[in-house]
């Protein structure tokens, strides 16, 4: 059965009448940003009291006005989270003995942070739905960003995948089809290439001279642009034109619905497709409490493919099974299954 990974059971807001999607607008989310960063230093519970009131004097307005919604104030309070791994990421790395240590603590950051209890209609039909930060540090984990590296993040929301890259030392090309969002992209990533294509077609769209060698990636799992309803192929056609981007050599991972797998009938032509140049190496599914604070709550599944160097043929009798391990209840649970069964990159591309 396919999953519908985003669906929401959670009331929606309408949407705010017609604003401009601006600069300006994003602005005003960065400066609610920069009020929440001190809240999170102090280990303070961000509470939606204390989101409307930063919300209320950034906009000098309240969301009964129409100037903003819920879904921008839990965007800003998402920003506060990777402006506060932009200035601490790297010093905790440094800190922790361990990748189980880290974890912790991205946890108990991400603790911090309001849940997404309120969601816009926009959000549903177009599954914008970010990485909780502590899976986004397990993606990292499995990509092995390396300085030498230029990551691409096709659907890049805010940025939560994204700062943990620049963490390691990478360059970074951002994409984003949604205005307001690609503007925060500006300013919590200035150094960054930030693009504004459908991530459907991400081959076809962005410039040559863009050759990633780590793409990591969270996009809409049964929704596209200019398309009513659900869209089964969505997945696949983010999955399948990445790949076709990435450099030879190089590693994705993407984050799908549960169902994203070799076994299900529906996406098998997908996966003989991504044989055909690719290898996929690790699959658990997540189960769906993780996401629980971000507003959904069904299974998931992290998926790591590494694309076959220029003349590298693929391995006979590979064992399919074998990248694929049971659902894992925690986000621990998970670090653990990458820690274990993900295999290390290969030595970097050309």
């Amino acid at each position: 059965m396919n999953a519908h990974p985003h669906s929401v059971q959670l009331a929606t807001e309408p949407d705010a009448p017609a604003l401009p999607e601006a600069p300006g607008f994003a602005q005003h989310l960065m400066q609610v940003a920069k009020a929440l960063v001190p809240l999170f230093e102090a280990g303070r519970s961000i509470d939606a009291a204390a989101l409307r009131t930063a919300m209320e004097q950034a906009f000098g307005a309240s969301d009964t006005s129409g100037s903003w919604i819920w879904k921008d104030a839990y965007e800003a309070a998402e920003v506060a989270q990777i402006l506060m791994l932009a200035r601490y990421g790297a010093l905790m790395q440094r800190q922790a003995a361990s990748p189980h240590a880290f974890l912790t603590m991205i946890e108990r950051l991400a603790g911090l942070a309001p849940s997404h209890t309120r969601r816009s209609e926009d959000s549903v039909r177009l599954q914008q739905f970010s990485t909780p930060m502590p899976l986004a540090a397990i993606v990292a984990q499995a990509a092995g960003f390396r300085v030498d590296d230029l990551v691409l993040e096709p659907s890049a929301g805010t940025g939560m995948l994204a700062i943990f890259a620049r963490i390691a030392g990478a360059r970074l090309a951002l994409n984003e089809f949604a205005e307001t969002r690609r503007a925060l992209l500006g300013h919590l990533f200035p150094e960054a290439v930030v693009t504004e294509h459908d991530a459907a077609s991400i081959d076809d769209r962005l410039i040559r001279s863009i050759t990633p060698s780590v793409i990591v990636m969270n996009p809409p799992f049964s929704a596209a642009n200019h398309v009513e309803g659900r869209f089964r192929q969505a997945t696949s056609q983010h999955v399948l034109s990445a790949l076709a981007r990435l450099a030879p050599g190089g590693r994705l991972v993407v984050i799908t619905g549960e169902s994203f797998r070799h076994s299900t009938k529906s996406f098998q032509s997908t996966f003989q497709r991504i044989a055909q140049s690719a290898d996929v190496v690790f699959s658990a599914a997540i189960d769906g409490k993780v996401f629980a604070r971000h507003g959904t709550t069904i299974d998931t599944r992290l998926t790591v493919i590494d694309k076959r160097a220029a003349g590298e043929r693929e391995a006979e009798l590979v064992d399919i099974e074998a990248a694929y391990h049971p659902i894992c209840a925690t986000t621990s649970d998970l670090l653990s299954a990458v820690i274990t069964h993900c295999p290390e990159r290969r030595s970097p591309p050309p």
